[in-house]
């Protein structure tokens, strides 16, 4: 009897050590880098702040359940694609680009990080996406 006593112990050890071991470790905080077109944050002021909002309606957290790294190229385009390539070393979870010019540099710097674009007038036509039936774009 003492023999199947021990070979469910162990079997039940087995089974939830690993559910323990993957409850302590900590959750991975997603980052998200936005490319803003501004030279600060100051410029940026209004739509930064409906940013972070919408995240927070979202359940995402500035700082607690998620991290936004702000990049201000000052409409400079050497200054784009020296963030966009910036942020592929730094390997951000995901790219926000608010202009056609930050969706464009960050897609030419990377083809396995999302890149998520706010404003374009033609995004099929400034080769962001294949078409808009399909918008994501397949690389």
């Amino acid at each position: 009897m003492r023999r199947r006593e021990f070979i469910a112990l162990l079997g039940s050890a087995v089974t939830v050590w690993p559910l323990a071991a993957w409850a302590q470790q900590a959750k991975k905080v997603p980052r998200i880098g936005v490319l803003w077109h501004a030279a600060s944050a100051e410029e940026e002021d209004v739509y930064l702040s409906v940013v972070t909002k919408a995240f927070s309606d979202l359940g995402y957290v500035d700082g607690k359940s998620i991290q936004l790294e702000h990049y201000f190229p000052a409409e400079q385009p050497d200054r784009f694609r020296a963030f966009a390539r910036d942020m592929v070393e730094r390997r951000v979870d995901a790219i926000l680009a608010v202009t056609t010019l930050g969706a464009k540099e960050a897609k030419q710097a990377t083809n396995t990080i999302p890149v998520v674009f706010v404003l374009d007038a033609d995004p099929v036509g400034h080769g962001l996406v294949e078409s808009l039936a399909r918008p994501l774009v397949v690389a």
